[in-house]
C-alpha cells in the first residue's frame, strides 16, 4: 500500500490522477498540495508518529511528491518517538538539497518503507524525446542548449538549482532556492528584444527518487512572459505535469518545447 508525503504544487495531484488505487495522502504542516484532499497532516517534530502510524496502517511504500521549505524544528514539539531521528533531520536540515533529501529518504529507508520515485508510479509524467511544438530549436537554440547543459553540469557540483536561461551563450539567470517561477520572473524587465530558452535538468548526482525539477501549463506562462523562445528539458529528468496542456500552451505562446537527450 502507498502513502504519498506531499508538499505544495500540482505534482501530488497529477500522481492521484493517475494511480488506480488511491494512496494515502499525508501532507507537512503549512505545504498542503493543489487540489487533493489530505487524509493525514504531520509535523517534523512528530515524524516518528507517523511512521509508526503508517506501519499500522499497512503502508509499505512512499512517495516523496511536491514542494517544501526548509522547516525550523521547535524542540518543544519532539516526541519521544521523534527523538532518535533529531540528529539525523538536523543534519539533514544543514545539508544542501542532494544532503537534506539523501537524508529524509534513509529515515524512511530505515524505517522499513519502499521510497518509490513519482515516475516510477506514473511513468507518463517522463516524455520521450523530440520537439512535439509548432516551433521548433533553430541551430543556434542547439548551442545555447549545449550551452546550458555545461553550466549545469558546473553547477550541480556546488549543489544548486535545477535550471538556468540562456541566449547567445550567456547565462541570463540561475534557479536558486526561489524557484524556476521567480528566476523567470527577474527577466521581466530585461533590458533586450529577448530571446533565449530555459534549461531544466536533474543534478548529476542527485537521487532520482525524489525532487526532479519538474514543469508544467504555468512554467510556460512565466517562460513566455519573460521573453524566451522555447524550454529544453532533459529526457528522463524532468516531470511534466499535463503534458498535453504544455504543449498547448507553447503552441499558444509561440514557444517550442525540447525534451533532449543528454549529450555526452
Amino acid at each position: 500500500m502507498l502513502a504519498l508525503i506531499v508538499g505544495a504544487g500540482g505534482l501530488p495531484a497529477e500522481l492521484v490522477r493517475q494511480l488506480k488505487t488511491p494512496p494515502l495522502i499525508c501532507a507537512l504542516e503549512g505545504f498542503d498540495p493543489d487540489v487533493v484532499k489530505v487524509d493525514r497532516r504531520f509535523c517534523l517534530e512528530q515524524l516518528g508518529t507517523l511512521l509508526s502510524d503508517l506501519r499500522q496502517d499497512g503502508i509499505t511504500e512512499i512517495c516523496l511528491a511536491g514542494a517544501i521549505r526548509r522547516p525550523v524544528i521547535d524542540p518543544t514539539r519532539i516526541d519521544a518517538a521523534t527523538m532518535p531521528l533529531v540528529p539525523v533531520l538536523q543534519q539533514a536540515i544543514l545539508s544542501g538539497d542532494d544532503g537534506a533529501l539523501r537524508g529524509v529518504i534513509s529515515i524512511f529507508e530505515n524505517a522499513g518503507f519502499a521510497v518509490r520515485a513519482a515516475h516510477q508510479i506514473a511513468p507518463d509524467l517522463l516524455p520521450a524525446a523530440g520537439c512535439e511544438t509548432d516551433r521548433q530549436p533553430e541551430p543556434f537554440h542547439r548551442d545555447d542548449a549545449v550551452r546550458a547543459d555545461a553550466i549545469m553540469d558546473a553547477l550541480s557540483a556546488v549543489d544548486v538549482g535545477q535550471g538556468c536561461v540562456v541566449h547567445k551563450g550567456q547565462a541570463l539567470a540561475l534557479e536558486s532556492v526561489y524557484g524556476t517561477d521567480w528566476m523567470l520572473d527577474t527577466l521581466v524587465a530585461r533590458p533586450d528584444q529577448g530571446g533565449g530558452l530555459l534549461f531544466k535538468a536533474p543534478k548529476m548526482a542527485q537521487d532520482r527518487r525524489v525532487d526532479l525539477p519538474t514543469i508544467g501549463p504555468g512554467t510556460v506562462r512565466v517562460a513566455a512572459a519573460a521573453g524566451l523562445d522555447g524550454v529544453v528539458i532533459q529526457r528522463g529528468g524532468v516531470l511534466v505535469l499535463e503534458h498535453a496542456a504544455v504543449r498547448q500552451a507553447c503552441d499558444r505562446a509561440g514557444l517550442f518545447l525540447w525534451i533532449r537527450d543528454k549529450v555526452g
